[in-house]
């Protein structure tokens, strides 16, 4: 099993409902927070979510601010 293989899926429009529950988030946070490198931290954090199964759009707002409330490093 090759690595391509266990990355999983997302369609055009899946993709793109990701992209704005990522914008919503942001104006959740601090603007002091706002940064490439948080919005890059709270991307990840709901395209792991999205990929472990979560699909309400709620809980992936949700775990992305946590993810950007303190900022990255």
């Amino acid at each position: 099993m090759t690595t391509t293989e266990l990355q999983p899926r997302f369609d055009p429009r899946y993709v793109a409902a990701l992209r704005e529950v990522l914008e919503i988030a942001v104006e959740h946070i601090e603007e002091q927070h706002r940064t490439p490198a948080t919005k890059a931290k709270m991307a990840e954090t709901i395209v792991r979510s999205a990929a472990d199964g979560v699909t309400d759009a709620r809980d992936l707002l949700s775990h992305a601010v946590r993810a950007g409330a303190e900022g990255a490093p």
